[in-house]
């Protein structure tokens, strides 16, 4: 599912123009990059949290000439799906094996 697919289901479900969807999209966006940004976590009770992780300084290796780099530390944004979202999840693998 892309984003106009996206705003799409919202407008249907919500009963509102695909303009406004697209918005509050836009704003759900915005706002947990914002918390993200400043470190903070975004919880959705049953859908799952936003947390901001942080990746080890490491050694890597050019691929092109297998001289050793140093590659930094850094944070990364990462999600944790939650139970309802796990549950739905899992139960539509099991359908879509029987198929």
């Amino acid at each position: 599912m892309n984003k106009s697919e996206l705003v799409d289901a919202i407008a249907a479900e919500a009963e509102i123009s695909k303009a406004a969807a697209n918005r509050a999209i836009d704003a759900f966006v915005a706002a947990v990059t914002k918390s993200l940004g400043k470190g903070e976590d975004v919880t959705l009770i049953g859908f799952g949290t936003f947390t901001v992780g942080e990746r080890a300084a490491r050694t890597g290796r050019n691929p092109r000439t297998g001289e050793e780099i140093k590659i930094k530390a850094t944070k990364l944004p990462k999600f944790r799906p939650g139970k309802s979202l796990k549950e739905v999840v899992a139960s539509s693998k099991k359908s879509a094996k029987k198929k």
